[in-house]
């Protein structure tokens, strides 16, 4: 495991990195939330323990700056801080910390908050067999390489704006946020079900086999179903179930598989709806080239009322270029593994 220190007093910095050392762990270092936000980004960094007090960015500027970024696996915070009234601990806690220990502190006490950080960073392993899950569904009906990455990062950016609106304020959280990023590779989990000779047709689908192709949304629904009733209190599972079955629907309510209308599909379905329609659009396929992000744009816009719910494609208008970051950033997969037909999205 490596960790990140964070503190603007170099004794402190030294001292801990040393505790750190003898206890085993990797140590690196950061004078402020600026620099050590540079560290994270560049990667490998999983646990970070930061001091609040300090120039330029305190540590729950730091937290907040944390959660708010698409990184790989998830950061896990501990805060270290001479405040220990409670509602410092809420504060900090509010701004995304994971835990909070107060000086002065035992070194002991660092290290068990430390195995207490391992073991839940540990559970992100649920998030590879999700990943796992999707892509052997996807390795049945190949599209053009990284869209799962690709609608996963614009899911979580769409979900980011959303947040920020008084609207949505008590339906997503950073948990929320953070289940929707994890779950939404399984949108189309169902597509394991559909025959070859449907999913794998070259040319387009008559009616009999649209049909067909449609009821991925209900297998695939169906077999999260199947986990929940084993596991009624698994939040994911809840989500990816509610994604599976939703994000063909239309807001007008004229999609499928159940024709739900407005704000009766669930919200993480119509967040999934526009990005998946996004990264369509604008990726490669083998009956069509990629188109640009204007058109997308288009596209979207054109059917914000229709297709899409407008607050979703209101998020997508002020995070345009994110969105065209995010596609530059797979831009290398582009071309491969184009075989998805026309009927499949």
């Amino acid at each position: 495991m490596k960790i990140l220190v964070v503190d603007d007093d170099a004794i402190a910095r030294e001292m801990l990195s040393h505790a750190l050392d003898a206890a085993g762990y990797e140590v690196e270092t950061a004078c402020d939330g600026h620099e050590a936000l540079e560290v994270i980004r560049q990667g490998g960094f999983r646990l970070v323990i930061s001091d609040w007090e300090m120039p330029r960015m305190s540590g729950l500027e730091l937290c907040k700056a944390i959660r708010s970024e698409d990184f790989d696996g998830y950061v896990y915070v501990i805060l270290l801080t001479v405040h220990g009234r409670s509602q410092d601990v809420v504060a900090g806690l509010r701004a995304g910390a994971d835990d909070y220990v107060t000086k002065p502190f035992e070194t002991a006490e660092l290290e068990m908050r430390i195995r207490v950080g391992e073991r839940i960073l540990s559970l992100e392993t649920r998030d590879v067999t999700i990943f796992a899950m999707a892509k052997l569904a996807e390795s049945r009906d190949p599209e053009t390489g990284a869209h799962l990455e690709r609608v996963r990062s614009y899911s979580f950016v769409l979900a980011q704006y959303l947040r920020t609106l008084p609207k949505y304020q008590d339906q997503i959280d950073s948990k929320y946020v953070q289940l929707l990023y994890q779950t939404s590779p399984l949108h189309d989990i169902g597509k394991i079900a559909i025959p070859d000779c449907v999913l794998l047709k070259p040319d387009h689908l008559n009616e009999r086999e649209q049909k067909i192709m449609r009821t991925h949304t209900t297998r695939g629904a169906q077999t999260l179903d199947a986990a929940l009733r084993q596991y009624p209190h698994a939040d994911f599972l809840l989500m990816a179930r509610n994604i599976a079955a939703s994000h063909h629907e239309r807001f007008d309510g004229t999609g499928y598989p159940n024709g739900l209308c407005g704000e009766d599909i669930p919200l993480c379905g119509r967040i999934i709806a526009l990005a998946d329609v996004y990264d369509a659009i604008t990726s490669k396929r083998v009956y069509k080239n990629a188109f640009s992000h204007d058109i997308a744009h288009g596209i979207i816009v054109s059917e914000s009322g229709k297709h899409f719910d407008p607050d979703v494609v209101e998020a997508f208008i002020k995070n345009e270029q994110a969105f065209i970051d995010i596609c530059q950033r797979y831009a290398h997969a582009a071309g491969t593994n184009t075989h998805q037909r026309p009927d499949a999205a």
